[in-house]
């Protein structure tokens, strides 16, 4: 950063916002004219990286230095930032490499243009606000967004809470992706899907001849995490015996695997997630109360759908949107029925349930507006009903679809049905439809559900 060393008198006195990055992409100038743009604090933000500090949707997947590294030449684009205030607003923003003595890039200046006057109050800018995959402008969830650049800036380990279907897994996902890893593997484990007679091979890896049907050598999850994060969600079914070697993992880093004597230094972020009480479940001695301190350094919490209140319209409005578009329909949006009995509604399974629904509705939708009669049936009924036999299940969802000759569609509504009935547990809904779990993960995998 020696290099960049301009007038910053100078800088502070042009009425546009100005940001110097270095070749790291952090922070090493912010003139007076985007601190009031940005809300933040200049003092504060000197060494951080750029992405947590202007938040720009171009900066997830669409950064013009991750485009062009070293060869970028200016570019001139719009895009938006998140203020510290949580104020989406929209920008011009101009991109320019700084060059060195010799010719070589010592750093990057930004310049930010304000385009609220020019797109007026009335437009979207401001009235909703999305970071990465997560879209939310309800007290919970601005909470968790402003605290999410700052969190995703450390390698401590961090423990999502929450309900099950509030999006804990975007939130990882989300972390990692704002994180100095985001350029690594993200590893996702499920540790109450595997079975625990495998978990410890499938995490940690094992030699061969480690043990009977151990044919060749597998590097575990820990190892092709390397260098990036190992996100173990339902991390409250993991077994006590792994609960000390994960605990082990976290102190010294290192990872053993079953059979090897040698040990592999991983440099692995963790993130865990869970839907259960893991407090109680330490004082009933069902998890490890020291893990607990260990993974409990950095903690958000991610409230229920029914807490988040104007976030199901901006929820709703997204998903009709995105899957009418999937589905190549010119669904419009809701009736005023069909949005009194969505209000109604608890959503025990929150977001990922809420998504089913509106998946279900338009995919069965053949006019402009979703009205009740798209809506699932327990929707409808006040309440949710009890699994049957999958034979039974089945004929009332054909029931859903008599009359169409499409049997793509009339599976997929099958599909949809079942998973709702199901609260989004796949190996439920596979019992209901009568299915293998391969069977139903492969139709969803055909049909883009």
């Amino acid at each position: 950063m020696g290099t960049l060393k301009p007038t910053f008198d100078l800088l502070d006195a042009i009425p546009m916002g100005i940001c110097l990055i270095d070749t790291s992409k952090r922070v090493v100038f912010m003139n007076r004219a985007l601190e009031g743009l940005s809300g933040w604090d200049r003092s504060r933000v000197q060494g951080l990286k750029c992405f947590n500090i202007l938040r720009q949707k171009a900066c997830f997947g669409e950064c013009p230095l991750d485009q062009q590294g070293e060869d970028l030449k200016e570019v001139c684009f719009e895009s938006d930032t998140i203020s510290f205030f949580r104020k989406r607003i929209p920008l011009r923003v101009t991109f320019s490499p700084i060059l060195g003595e010799r010719g070589e890039v010592v750093g990057y200046i930004e310049c930010v243009e304000d385009l609220r006057h020019s797109i007026g109050k009335s437009a979207q800018w401001d009235r909703s606000y999305r970071f990465g995959n997560i879209i939310g402008k309800s007290p919970g969830m601005e909470n968790i967004f402003r605290l999410l650049p700052l969190v995703a800036d450390t390698d401590s380990p961090v423990l999502i809470t929450g309900e099950t279907g509030t999006g804990k897994d975007l939130l990882a996902e989300a972390i990692h992706m704002a994180s100095p890893r985001s350029k690594g593997p993200f590893v996702k484990v499920n540790c109450g899907a595997v079975p625990d007679t495998l978990l410890e091979s499938e995490l940690f890896g094992h030699e061969k001849g480690a043990f009977t049907g151990a044919v060749e050598a597998k590097p575990g999850r820990f190892r092709l995490a390397h260098n990036g994060t190992l996100y173990l969600t339902e991390i409250g079914d993991l077994p006590l015996p792994l609960q000390v070697k994960l605990l082990t993992f976290l102190d010294d880093k290192v990872i053993y695997p079953l059979g090897g004597s040698k040990g592999f230094k991983a440099n692995v972020r963790i993130i865990a997630a869970t839907h259960r009480d893991l407090e109680g479940m330490a004082k009933e001695g069902r998890f490890r109360q020291d893990l607990l301190y260990r993974l409990n350094v950095l903690r958000l919490h991610l409230p229920p759908l029914r807490e988040r209140g104007e976030d199901l319209k901006l929820l709703v409005d997204y998903f009709v949107k995105h899957l009418s578009l999937k589905a190549r329909k010119g669904i419009k949006g809701l009736s005023n029925e069909a949005w009194d009995i969505l209000r109604s509604y608890e959503f025990p399974g929150n977001v990922r349930e809420l998504r089913n629904i509106i998946e279900y509705a338009v995919t069965i939708c053949d006019g402009p507006t979703i009205s009740p009669s798209h809506l699932p049936t327990y929707l409808l009924e006040g309440k949710r009903e009890e699994p049957g036999a999958p034979q039974i299940v089945a004929s009332q969802m054909l029931e859903r679809v008599q009359g169409s000759n499409n049997w793509t569609e009339m599976e997929k509504v099958m599909i949809l049905e079942a998973l709702l009935k199901a609260k989004g547990k796949k190996s439920k809904a596979a019992e209901l439809l009568g299915w293998g779990r391969s069977t139903l993960w492969r139709k969803m995998k055909e049909y883009g559900i």
